[in-house]
């Protein structure tokens, strides 16, 4: 959808705050006949709800992508808002909550069940009322995402098989310094036509705030020791952006392109030779960001403005 419509009369504004495993799904987006985050989300938000709803997102995720921190909203007519304890205690964000994990642990809007019994694939992790100018879209100042990679780097990055469907295995020691160099003329506003799917009407200029690649000690905390990391922020990515600057990156980490060619890339601002595609599996939404609730509207008119290359016109 083109962007999010004002919250209708007798409804409220909520706020969904996702995680998932991508490895079950076809994207974000609805498909028929296939199983999508947002297919499955907006049949368990219409069973607890007992109303059809529609939902807005921040950004739409590729096949196989997975999410830590994705953002949607959905208008809720009050009076289903106000029914959701029952008879209980518990606030309608709460009660939102709990009906919700139970109806996507049932996997009861998959054909076949993605996830064992009594777990799901899909968790809303929060719940709250926003303003009428919040839109999980248009109001977002940043994407963060996480892309990880597990090479024949020193000492060998770990091969862990519980995250083999979060990390990209190569048997290739990557070059981190020359992916690191190659990156950094791709920060800030550019035409990324050559990095992406582009849709049709929609732009291809974004802007990049971050592109850090980095091979984090094997002994630091936590489940990524070892591993190679790229941490890419931007205001917006387009299709497939953040894949294709990943498969660019290494194509220069494994020596098959020289450092300058992703810059060259760029430049050349064409789908002829379009950067390469890296796999799904290895990229996370981390986070999105938004302003405060007094900025949002002006936030929103900002994002939906079309923008141009710079330079490109009068």
């Amino acid at each position: 959808m083109s962007h999010a419509a004002p919250t209708p009369p007798d409804a409220v504004r909520v706020r969904l705050d996702l995680a998932y495993d991508g490895a079950g799904f076809h994207g974000w987006a609805a498909q028929p006949g296939l199983r999508t985050v947002e297919g499955t989300l907006t049949d368990a938000l219409a069973m607890v709800l007992r109303t059809p709803v529609r939902l807005t997102v921040a950004g739409r995720t590729d096949a196989g992508v997975h999410a830590a921190g994705q953002v949607a909203h959905v208008d809720v007519p009050t009076a289903a808002w106000e029914a959701l304890p029952g008879r209980s205690e518990r606030t309608p964000e709460r009660a939102l909550l709990d009906r919700l994990a139970g109806v996507l642990a049932r996997g009861a809007h998959s054909a076949v069940p993605a996830s064992p019994r009594g777990t799901s694939d899909l968790v809303v992790t929060g719940a709250r009322v926003v303003p009428e100018a919040f839109d999980a879209r248009f109001s977002a100042l940043t994407r963060r995402y996480c892309y990880r990679i597990a090479d024949g780097g020193p000492g060998g990055a770990p091969r862990d098989p519980a995250r083999r469907g979060q990390v990209l295995w190569l048997g290739d020691t990557l070059d981190v310094a020359a992916m690191q160099a190659a990156s950094r003329p791709l920060l800030g506003e550019h035409d990324f036509l050559s990095y992406c799917r582009p849709r049709e009407g929609a732009t291809t200029i974004r802007t990049l705030k971050e592109l850090t690649w980095r091979r984090l000690p094997s002994g630091v905390p936590g489940p990524d020791g070892g591993l190679v990391t790229l941490t890419v922020v931007a205001d917006a990515f387009c299709h497939s952006m953040v894949r294709s600057l990943v498969g660019a990156a290494l194509a220069v980490g494994s020596a098959r392109r020289d450092v300058d060619w992703p810059a060259r890339l760029l430049a050349a601002r064409t789908r002829d030779q379009a950067a390469p595609v890296a796999p799904a599996h290895g990229l996370t939404l981390e986070e999105v960001t938004y302003p405060p609730d007094a900025e949002l509207a002006a936030q929103a008119a900002r994002a939906r403005t079309l923008r141009r290359a710079p330079g490109c016109c009068d």
